[in-house]
């Protein structure tokens, strides 16, 4: 499930697919979806048509903007995870200074997807923590250059511990 943001305006709907069909606060919506080509839709929903283009999708910061019957709308998702990272303290820095990265949760380091002297845009994954039986994919909150690792591979972690320096 994921919660919207569009055109900068946050939305409290809680929306998603399960088993094909579409979830909007937990209660099913009767919407029709076709793929015209690549980018491009058909959308039927309570009887009125709507083409949709596909202008610009981020996957890793799970932001969009869609042109629906010629109107741009910036849409962005967030997640569970996103929305336990927001809980915890821990917002997008934007364009804001990024010194380090604490881990969100105690886990284990399973993997990790940078190393000293990396430049990394936000978004970007940098390592994966297990925590409660799930890989937790962490991202780089910011833009920086990786300064330090403070762990590696294996290591377990308390919530808090810095992991990486910018």
């Amino acid at each position: 499930m994921y919660k919207a943001t569009v055109n900068n305006k946050p939305f409290d709907i809680n929306a998603g697919v399960t088993d094909d069909d579409f979830v909007v606060n937990e209660k099913p919506v009767s919407i029709d979806i076709r793929e015209i080509e690549t980018g491009y839709f058909h959308i039927l929903y309570h009887q009125k048509s709507y083409r949709a283009e596909v202008v610009r999708a981020e996957a890793a910061t799970k932001s969009f903007t869609i042109k629906i019957n010629g109107k741009l709308v910036a849409v962005e998702l967030k997640d569970k995870f996103d929305l336990l990272l927001e809980k915890m303290g821990m917002k997008n820095a934007g364009g804001a200074a990024l010194n380090m990265l604490k881990a969100p949760m105690p886990g284990l380091i399973i993997d990790l997807k940078v190393q000293t002297g990396d430049v990394v845009r936000a978004g970007d994954p940098l390592l994966i923590l297990e925590a409660m039986k799930m890989e937790n994919v962490i991202k780089s909150p910011g833009d920086g250059t990786i300064k330090n690792l403070r762990v590696k591979k294996g290591d377990r972690v308390e919530k808090n511990q810095i992991l990486i320096e910018f």
